[in-house]
């Protein structure tokens, strides 16, 4: 009997968070009553908690602000490569025209 690995998209796990945080519920509990594993549930509440510490944590991002840093960090690295690459051909055009 094998077991499929399922995917929760970052609402779900930010429920499934909140359920815990706010309602008080333990970890084990919301486990057993919704059919998760315990890991994986510790791993969305430690990556919650680090993006409300304002630090990145691991995986894919939990909270939209989080979603939208994460995604302007990207923007940012491609903005920045682009630029070195200008400065590196107009540095090669500049010594073509000597």
């Amino acid at each position: 009997m094998t077991r499929t690995r399922r995917s929760f998209d970052a609402s779900f796990k930010l429920q499934v968070v909140k359920m815990i945080k706010e309602q008080g519920l333990s970890v084990s509990q919301v486990c057993r009553d919704m059919e998760l594993g315990e890991t994986a549930v510790r791993r969305w509440l430690t990556q919650f908690d680090a993006e409300q510490a304002g630090q990145p944590g691991l995986g894919k991002p939990l909270t939209a602000e989080q979603q939208r840093i994460r995604q302007l960090e990207e923007e940012n690295r491609r903005l920045r490569q682009d630029v070195e690459i200008l400065k590196k051909a107009s540095a090669f055009f500049a010594r073509e025209l000597k």
